[in-house]
């Protein structure tokens, strides 16, 4: 199972979170992660630029977008920024898709929840040509792309979805590479995610990354209490409420990662024995157990 870690655009203040982005991507980097992933949350600056600048100045490391929200984007636009930004970093962009959630949708942007995996489809009928180098000439009902891009030199990224549904995680496992997913416990994974996909994918290769937070802590009441409060959003959500539902917890305090190094490790050997292929811890806490998370995370590898 590989071992990644996430970050936030917009953590932290004071300075530009392009330049805290580029710090804390060369920190991970200099700690032995070999992978960053990275939210596009609709406030925040544009992901896909702060990568493209974060890769140019830091070697060695891969950065996945966890993910990028389709709708306020055409596929030939998104492809463009893609292939540029792996152009700029020698392949090392991975490309993580989603649809962000109907809330968002429907009062941030003015766009309709309709149809959400057709949507997704001809998204992925305009783009998935693009980065590889062919010509699009996809109409769909949402969605239409026709043309081709010239941007010699620029690797294909991988294509991962953010599926939990089964009709999503079908699409996912026919034209991508695999899943992304968040608040999905190990058995969700093992009963739910994992043979959906991998049914629908036949012979293709296939991963599940799953992203979860995590806290190593002597104080495991005090960040329970903080996991519940900082991320009680995900609780309300109804993808995420779904996971959890699977999973019979209670709440996001249930799917965090929480305890001793002993006790979080036997947690993370749970999902590697569930068919996790990715682990992205995504650390909270003080920056003291920030940093005890990432590195227990490095000895679980």
């Amino acid at each position: 199972m590989r071992i990644s870690v996430f970050g936030f655009l917009g953590d932290g203040g004071g300075s530009s979170p392009v330049d805290r982005y580029v710090e804390y991507l060369r920190r991970v980097r200099d700690e032995g992660f070999t992978r960053l992933w990275t939210a596009q949350l609709p406030h925040e600056p544009d992901l896909l630029t702060a990568v493209a600048v974060a890769l140019r100045e830091v070697d060695g490391i891969e950065v996945g977008t966890g993910v990028l929200p389709i709708q306020v984007q055409h596929p030939m636009q998104l492809a463009q920024r893609a292939l540029t930004v792996n152009l700029i970093s020698g392949g090392r962009l991975v490309l993580g898709l989603g649809l962000s959630h109907k809330v968002v949708a429907e009062n941030t942007w003015g766009m309709s929840w309709e149809r959400p995996v057709r949507r997704m489809s001809e998204f992925l009928d305009g783009l998935l040509p693009l980065l590889a180098g062919d010509k699009a000439d996809a109409t769909g009902e949402f969605t239409t792309t026709r043309g081709e891009l010239r941007i010699p030199g620029a690797p294909t990224p991988p294509v991962y979805l953010a599926a939990l549904g089964p009709q999503m995680l079908k699409l996912a496992g026919r034209r991508t590479a695999g899943t992304v997913t968040w608040m999905t416990g190990p058995r969700t994974v093992a009963e739910h995610v994992r043979p959906v996909l991998r049914e629908a994918a036949g012979e293709r290769p296939v991963e599940v990354v799953t992203a979860l937070p995590i806290c190593v802590t002597d104080d495991a009441a005090a960040a329970r209490a903080q996991a519940a409060s900082e991320y009680a959003i995900y609780g309300r959500l109804p993808s995420y409420r779904a996971m959890l539902d699977r999973e019979g917890w209670a709440g996001p305090e249930d799917a965090a990662l929480i305890g001793t190094e002993s006790e979080v490790a036997e947690r993370i050997e749970e999902l590697r024995e569930a068919g996790v292929d990715e682990l992205v811890g995504s650390t909270f806490g003080s920056s003291e157990q920030r940093a005890r998370s990432r590195a227990l995370l490095l000895t679980c590898r």
